[in-house]
């Protein structure tokens, strides 16, 4: 028998296409690579309800509820751990915004919630850097932080008055960054324009 002629060619073409759909992924997840700020992760809370909340407070003190971002104010939620060295860095800019007469006046609240963290701990690591919560709430487990969509350590929120998170700041915040985004985003929460 004789071989059909043309029959090897569509085969040897196939033996190239895993190379030329490698080549592809490789060419779409280096453009993604490259798009966009890497810091400004999406969420897609923002613009929505706030997930509720229940969490023990520390040390006997009231925890931080669902009824407390939603005083007509706008909070600030910030979670963080006392094993978070990042949080360690970005705890004396937390001070200086709960600190701030300007926004305490306009009646914005700084709430913490420690992740996967224990009593003991958070007592030590706010009786050591200063506390700048109104009231802290102690997500043990996680579940607050994952409900929330935390991709990790520290992570910063702004609520509006009604509950409806309208920013999330990721990752260790900066006396810069405090200034020129958190700041101006709670400006913009509460409805006035940034200065």
């Amino acid at each position: 028998m004789s071989a059909v002629p043309g029959a090897a060619r569509p085969r040897r073409w196939l033996a190239f296409l895993p190379l030329a759909l490698f080549g592809l992924l490789a060419a779409l997840l280096f453009v993604r690579l490259y798009a966009g700020d890497p810091s400004k992760l999406p969420s897609a809370l923002i613009g929505q309800s706030a997930p509720p909340l229940t969490l023990p407070g520390i040390d006997g003190a009231s925890g931080l509820a669902d009824a407390d971002l939603r005083q007509g104010h706008v909070s600030v939620v910030n979670v963080f751990g006392s094993w978070c060295e990042p949080c360690r860095f970005e705890h004396a800019n937390l001070i200086a915004l709960a600190s701030d007469e300007a926004l305490k006046q306009k009646g914005v609240a700084v709430y913490g919630v420690a992740q996967k963290d224990s009593t003991e701990n958070v007592r030590r690591f706010l009786g050591a850097l200063g506390d700048p919560y109104a009231k802290v709430g102690l997500d043990a487990d996680g579940r607050a932080g994952i409900d929330w969509g935390v991709y990790g350590v520290p992570e910063t929120f702004i609520v509006r008055g009604d509950g409806t998170i309208a920013y999330k700041f990721v990752g260790p915040m900066t006396a810069e960054s405090l200034d020129s985004e958190v700041k101006p985003q709670i400006l913009k929460a509460m409805g006035q324009p940034a200065s």
